[in-house]
C-alpha cells in the first residue's frame, strides 16, 4: 500500500518480520508503530527485538544465530492507529539492529524509533 509494508497472505505457520539497521548504535527512548490507512488488513499483534551487531549486514542477521533480545513484548494493535510505546520498552539497548515482527499478516504504515547515540 504505497509507502508502507504490507505482507502477503501467509498459508504456513510462522510470522513475518523486518530487520532494520539503525543509522548508529543507540539507546531506545520511544517506538512508534503506525497502522494508518490499514483498516481491514492490519496485523493483530507485533513485537520488537534488538541485536547489537555493529558492522553486520542485515542479510547476515537473517541467516545466522544472533542473540535477539525482547525490546517490546507481544502487543495488540488497532486498525488505522498510531501506536506509541515508551514505558512498555523492556530493554533500551544499545542496539545496532531492530527486528519488527507481526502476526498474522497485515500492513504497517510506519515503524519509527527515537533514541540517543551509544557512545
Amino acid at each position: 500500500m504505497g509507502d508502507g509494508w504490507e505482507t502477503r497472505r501467509r498459508r504456513d505457520p510462522g510470522n513475518d518480520w523486518s530487520i532494520i539497521q539503525l543509522g548508529h548504535p543507540g539507546i531506545l527512548k520511544k517506538i512508534e508503530i503506525d497502522t494508518n490507512h490499514y483498516k481491514g488488513n492490519f496485523p493483530d499483534t507485533c513485537w520488537v527485538e534488538g541485536c547489537f551487531a555493529p558492522g553486520k549486514a542485515i542479510d547476515a542477521l537473517n541467516h545466522a544465530q544472533f542473540e535477539w533480545v525482547e525490546v517490546l513484548a507481544k502487543t495488540k494493535l488497532q486498525a488505522d492507529h498510531r501506536h506509541f510505546f515508551e514505558s512498555e520498552l523492556k530493554k533500551s539497548g544499545p542496539w545496532s539492529h531492530l527486528r519488527l515482527s507481526i502476526a498474522p499478516d497485515g500492513g504497517i504504515s510506519r515503524f519509527r524509533v527515537w533514541g540517543t547515540l551509544a557512545l
